[in-house]
């Protein structure tokens, strides 16, 4: 009961006056190497859990009969049942003393206990049959979710992907009353209020509280019943790491959208961007990584993740940016996109969401120097497309820049360092966010941390330069 995760969650069911959900608290005294905080004052629990808006009910915790009388009252509001019981009660040795938490009993202590318990049984004759819960749940199928039309972008306009999440979203949740979204009060911000809007009933405010909305999240998707969408700016996430990391060791289905990331968001400072996001999701077991560039990928994006097993998460951006692709272009995860190339490139360059179009300026600035480079679109930095990166690569002599709008540690360009490690001859030289940043317009920040379409080129410039002088 010290973790704030609970109380996060005690808020929430009372606010949305959730009668049908009961919490009980085994209120045993002790921790693991000190006794609990309010030890066994029970009636401090009691008026904590009333002050949350829950009725709180104390109990003998070793009673069945008491147990079954209060589960079985009429309820009007979350019910939290204060069971007070004592640690190891029945075992002398172990019974509410300090030390034992989480050991097993010495082999005679224990053949002690089981003879103590063997005694007690009055008949081993009788067999108990519990009833069988009701099924009552009508089957759903949650596979195969798809859009029911192609994007209707068109090249050359511009839009955010935060706002092509939204529009996603909705556009999804129009053709299957299973998609759930879920966000923590920045649905003006993320676009989910588009889907909100939309469709009020699947929608879940989880206001400023993300451990609880990844909780939710995962409580949403038990049993596969339900496609749930989670978002919130990118940053906030790493205020639910835990649950995230419970999350994929429990192989839930969820699907999370980070908007705001990197210096892009301008102004808002530091505090606002997500610059650790893709080396915390690419650390989770069977996590898949989408970082959509454009708005036709961010709704393919989407699309897949409700159709990806395990936890997706999905990286959107602030700044407008240009419709990269066509209506019809096909997304896989884990395949890259080659999205500018001649005949005679000298240099590949990485580049995801904001620095993908910085990359395209800097192939457009370098042409008129006759220097070709080489631009890859990932679209999942987690799988990486390692095939397309090397053979590519290749092409270009091994020269390989990635630029990202995220700290060096633990995003685009250790992943690909990571992808062409056994390859001989390549150099890759990574672009990214060194120091904690500051508020600022976007193109000056993008500037300053030398992430922008000038550093680009510079950088192509150093390593063909490099190159030469290596001869």
């Amino acid at each position: 009961m010290s973790e704030g995760s609970v109380w996060e969650a005690m808020a929430f069911a009372s606010y949305y006056q959730l009668d049908n959900l009961v919490a009980i608290l085994d209120i045993n005294r002790l921790g693991q190497s000190d006794p609990a905080p309010l030890q066994h004052h029970v009636e401090k629990y009691q008026r904590r859990c009333e002050a949350f808006g829950w009725q709180s009910i104390i109990v003998d915790g070793h009673s069945v009969e008491e147990l079954c009388k209060v589960l079985t009252q009429p309820r009007h509001q979350p019910l939290a049942i204060i069971a007070k019981t004592i640690k190891g009660k029945g075992i002398p040795a172990a019974e509410d003393k300090m030390g034992w938490h989480g050991k097993p009993l010495p082999k005679d202590m224990a053949e002690g206990v089981i003879r103590d318990l063997q005694s007690r049984i009055i008949s081993s004759s009788r067999r108990l049959y519990p009833e069988q819960p009701d099924e009552d749940a009508p089957s759903v199928n949650v596979r195969n979710v798809r859009m029911p039309s192609a994007p209707s972008y068109k090249l050359g306009d511009k839009i955010a992907t935060r706002k092509a999440y939204g529009m996603a979203l909705a556009k999804l949740g129009r053709y299957n009353e299973r998609v759930v979204a879920l966000d923590g009060d920045t649905k003006n911000s993320t676009f989910s209020e588009l889907f909100k809007n939309e469709h009020p009933t699947r929608y879940v405010e989880c206001y400023i509280a993300e451990q609880n909305m990844v909780s939710v999240a995962v409580g949403c998707a038990t049993r596969d019943r339900n496609v749930v969408f989670a978002s919130t700016f990118a940053t906030f996430f790493s205020r639910a790491y835990d649950q995230l990391r419970m999350a994929a060791i429990s192989e839930s289905n969820i699907n999370l959208c980070g908007s705001h990331c990197g210096v892009s968001i301008g102004e808002d400072g530091p505090s606002q961007m997500g610059l650790e996001d893709l080396a915390m999701f690419r650390a989770l077991p069977n996590a898949t990584v989408f970082y959509p560039s454009d708005a036709v990928s961010t709704e393919k994006a989407v699309e897949l993740s409700a159709n990806t097993k395990g936890l997706c998460f999905i990286r959107t951006s602030r700044p407008e940016n240009n419709i990269l692709y066509n209506s019809n272009e096909d997304f896989h995860v884990g395949q890259a996109k080659v999205v500018y190339k001649t005949n005679d490139d000298h240099v590949t360059v990485i580049g995801a969401g904001v620095t993908l179009h910085e990359a395209l300026s800097a192939a457009e600035q370098l042409k008129k120097e006759r220097i070709n480079i080489r631009v890859i679109d990932p679209f999942t930095i987690k799988p990486l497309d390692s095939k397309t990166i090397i053979e590519n690569a290749k092409a270009t002599r091994g020269r390989i820049i990635t630029v990202e709008d995220h700290y060096y540690e633990g995003g685009l360009g250790e992943a690909v360092c990571a992808a062409v490690v056994n390859e001989t001859c390549f150099t890759v030289q990574r672009m990214a966010v060194a120091n904690v940043p500051h508020s600022g317009k976007p193109q000056e920040l993008l500037k300053i941390f030398g992430i922008d379409h000038d550093a680009i080129a510079q950088a192509v410039r150093k390593i063909l330069s490099s190159s030469a002088n290596a001869k």
